[in-house]
């Protein structure tokens, strides 16, 4: 078990990195009008995407082979972790380099060459999704991996794995944005995508693992609560919180350009530019 754990491992280090290089070195040779910052931002967000569609693959399969959700333990569980764990370190590293190559190609001073204040700035612009990504690698991956003796559970790590299932809508409505489409009917699609699968896989599924926990044991739903640990109402508030805020961040966002859109459909000036996005 040990030898496939660290296969997994060695897999995750080498494709995710190799992904991003491959990515960068064939938008490059493919779009000459793209600048660096295009470039990286891109490879990114197809990085993010391939593991998000990994992972909500592999949820969906840990997830409906539960036929005991405290129980049940599923191969695929440690070998994503293992697989992933790379990601997750990784991407912060992309995502440095993503807001250095846009905050150099708007003519900022301090991005002239990496340095410690243009890390102290990525650290102060992005903190929740620092915070995400950290806690994911030095919290839920040594849980899932060494303090869960005795237990199974994986169908609740599948249906975190599921919460993956936006990323590839997210990344795509920021490639739209980021190239000026943001007027087209694919990011109208896409935006109805991000919205629903959002609010599905990363808000809703907690209330739905309540619910079939209850079922399972026979509890009403309204005292699943009060039938559970206290860390463990506590952990999963912990993950809904950021992400109810970012959901609230996405409706605010899609009404702005909601708006926008209609402004200029009325040949009125837009006196706020929608289309910025973080």
């Amino acid at each position: 078990m040990k030898c496939i754990n660290m296969f997994m491992l060695a897999c995750g280090v080498v494709f995710f990195p190799g992904l991003f290089l491959i990515s960068k070195k064939a938008l490059k040779s493919s779009f000459k009008g793209w600048n660096d910052a295009d470039i990286v931002a891109v490879s990114q967000r197809l990085m993010s995407s391939t593991y998000a569609i990994f992972a909500s693959i592999a949820g969906l399969i840990i997830a409906t082979a539960s036929s005991d959700v405290m129980s049940d333990r599923h191969v695929l569980t440690n070998e994503l972790v293992w697989f992933g764990a790379p990601y997750k370190a990784f991407d912060i590293y992309a995502m440095y380099l993503s807001h250095y190559h846009s905050q150099k190609v708007k003519g900022q001073d301090a991005y002239s060459k990496h340095s410690l204040v243009t890390m102290r700035h990525f650290l102060l612009r992005y903190p929740l999704m620092l915070v995400h990504h950290t806690a994911l690698l030095f919290v839920f991956m040594p849980i899932t991996l060494f303090l869960r003796t005795g237990l199974g559970g994986d169908f609740f790590i599948g249906c975190f794995f599921m919460a993956e299932f936006s990323t590839p809508f997210v990344s795509l409505g920021k490639v739209l944005i980021q190239f000026g489409r943001e007027d087209s009917w694919l990011h109208t699609v896409n935006g109805v995508m991000v919205l629903l699968s959002f609010f599905t896989c990363r808000i809703l599924v907690f209330p739905y693992m309540y619910w079939v926990y209850g079922q399972q044991y026979d509890i009403p739903f309204h005292k699943v609560p009060f039938h559970l640990q206290l860390h463990c109402n506590l952990a999963n508030l912990s993950i809904l919180a950021p992400q109810v805020y970012w959901f609230v961040l996405l409706c605010r966002k899609a009404y702005r350009l909601y708006l926008c859109q209609t402004t200029r459909s009325k040949g009125k000036p837009a006196h706020e530019d929608y289309s910025k996005t973080d």
